[in-house]
């Protein structure tokens, strides 16, 4: 009677570690993002990490101050269903905010909190991501004449390296436009959970090729998943780690020199990633000439026990 009152107790921690996958942790210190979130959470994506920054104000004489030094870190929270992101000047001015998406209204509800001015009461910026690739949000606010207005702010340049953001006064029709603070992140990444995990997909890829040229199938077959599925052209899928691996030793009489994957692109989903590009190699068959050859790939990776593994592979030769 005790042991079943006491296993459910003991194993709890472990259930409910397991329905936060997607929080900041040692592996992922920035968390995930979560698969059943709005597809717009990937707005920010590009910014998960920490980026080292210029920070620029206007003074009250209408002139731009120094630049500031800080550190600009975004990640996933509350489960990989919203973002945070905070500032840490070298001035020691310290700020934030929580970034939700509303289905329901279509557009991004940002909270603004700061050590500089403390308030009860946070406030909140609202926008989208536009067509051009620009986060613009923005809140309402008078000018110092009473014109009515908006304070917008928006993120712009945003690629792998870094990003770039305005703090900005514009009128009703955003005619009248009247920058006041500027911060410049671009080139400045410091850290980004997603290069982690996009340099082991590559050295998993590496790895491959390698035990493909050694003919180590159990190797091969241990960087597929259990439920693998390998789709060759002009066959049926080959399902499971077993039969993948019997796939490939059908072909041990074939001595491959030489193999390599170039991936065009790497996209991380949690603990799923794709990568598309394409592959080379040479081969001999016995006493044949050398052939050489190559095609375009398509991998789906999953996160298992740390590491990533294929859980769907897709390929075909390219014709000379």
């Amino acid at each position: 009677m005790k042991i079943r009152i006491l296993f459910p107790i003991l194993f709890l921690p472990f259930f409910l570690l397991a329905q936060y996958n997607y929080e900041p942790s040692l592996e992922h210190p920035f968390g995930l993002p979560n698969p059943k979130a709005p597809k717009e959470l990937m707005d920010f994506a590009p910014m998960i990490g920490e980026c080292n920054c210029k920070s620029e104000t206007r003074k009250a004489d209408q002139t731009w101050a120094e630049p500031v030094d800080m550190v600009w870190r975004f990640k996933y929270i509350m489960n990989g269903m919203a973002i945070q992101d905070e500032t840490m000047k070298e001035d020691e001015t310290y700020s934030g905010s929580i970034r939700q998406f509303i289905p329901d209204s279509t557009r991004w509800y940002v909270h603004y909190y700061s050590t500089r001015a403390p308030s009860t009461v946070l406030p909140v910026w609202e926008g989208s991501k536009t067509e051009e690739g620009k986060i613009v949000l923005y809140r309402e606010q008078k000018a110092p004449n009473g014109m009515d207005g908006f304070y917008r702010l928006s993120f712009y340049d945003i690629n792998d390296k870094g990003f770039k953001w305005v703090g900005e006064w514009v009128d009703k029709t955003e005619s009248v436009v009247f920058p006041t603070w500027k911060i410049d992140c671009s080139n400045g990444k410091i850290n980004n959970g997603d290069a982690n995990e996009k340099k082991l997909i590559r050295e998993a890829s590496k790895k491959f090729s390698k035990a493909y040229m050694a003919q180590d199938f159990d190797a091969m077959a241990m960087l597929y998943t259990e439920n693998a599925k390998l789709m060759p052209l002009g066959t049926p899928i080959v399902e499971g780690r077993e039969a993948i691996k019997s796939r490939w030793i059908s072909g041990k009489d074939t001595k491959i020199l030489s193999h390599s994957m170039d991936a065009s692109e790497i996209n991380i989903m949690g603990n799923h990633a794709y990568d598309y590009g394409y592959y080379k190699g040479t081969s001999q068959k016995g006493n044949n000439p050398v052939s050489e050859w190559k095609g375009k790939y398509v991998v789906v990776w999953k996160k298992e026990d740390g590491g990533w593994k294929m859980y769907i592979d897709i390929w075909n030769r390219l014709v000379d």
